[in-house]
């Protein structure tokens, strides 16, 4: 959710921040049930430690450009652990599955960047490989929650009241940017990182999904399954490898 690294001690609140919840469960069934797995944007590794202390037997990778998230990722040793990008990182055929999961999807903010997603992503499946990834559905409005009086109040290791609250400064062409500060009575100054986020319609992701030789196998509107509406609050699709794209017409 950051333009910037993420702060050393701010990686250490993130998951206390965002507790396992149902979105956690729904990937973890798919991640138990595939033998390969890549986690793209895997942050501080929940998902991928949880599956190996459930006993998962395969090879987990997770991916992420965050060397702070890492370092907590990386206290669970039997996963691989990849600083970098997918483009600047790429994997060829190696994978059943591919997540891309806590919104990462949503940081890519042009059609071409998530067209170069996508592309790398597909390189990175096997044959009958899928892709699992959610985006928060712009009819629901959800940056409008993104208010200080939403914020939430959090312990820490070392006992230390911790504030986070967020803040919209704009919203504009689908793209949301905003603040995330962390505050304590503990520390000398909050920290402040800013991010932009993109809210993307169901119809033109499915197009850029067919644009990058995807189908959409499954969609669902929440992580119960339910059908996607107008005001659900996810878009999450499962998508697998469908014919390959057509070239550009000369």
């Amino acid at each position: 959710m950051t333009e910037q690294p993420v702060n050393q001690d701010v990686a250490a609140y993130y998951d206390l921040v965002n507790e396992w919840g149902p979105s956690d469960d729904f990937y973890l069934d798919l991640v138990m049930a595939a033998d390969a797995v890549l986690d793209v944007g895997c942050g501080t590794g929940m998902l991928l430690s949880v599956a190996r202390t459930s006993g998962h037997p395969g090879r987990l990778v997770g991916l992420d450009p965050d060397p702070a998230m890492l370092a907590v990722a990386r206290r669970t040793p039997d996963v691989e652990w990849v600083e970098g990008h997918l483009g600047t990182v790429s994997f060829d055929g190696e994978f059943d599955l591919v997540v891309m999961a806590g919104h990462v999807f949503q940081i890519f903010l042009t059609d071409d960047e998530v067209r170069e997603q996508f592309t790398a992503i597909r390189q990175a499946l096997g044959p009958g490989g899928r892709f699992a990834f959610e985006t928060r559905n712009p009819g629901a409005r959800a940056w409008e929650r993104w208010a200080p009086e939403y914020g939430m109040d959090i312990v820490g290791e070392r006992g230390e009241r911790v504030r986070v609250e967020h803040h919209v400064a704009s919203v504009e062409n689908g793209l949301v940017r905003f603040s995330e500060t962390h505050s304590s009575p503990d520390w000398p100054e909050p920290v402040v990182d800013w991010g932009t986020l993109r809210f993307t319609e169901a119809d033109h992701l499915d197009a850029l999904l067919r644009e990058t030789g995807f189908e959409v196998a499954e969609r669902y509107g929440f992580w119960d399954r339910s059908p996607l509406t107008d005001t659900s609050r996810e878009i999450i699709s499962i998508a697998r490898p469908g014919p390959p794209p057509a070239a550009p017409r000369r």
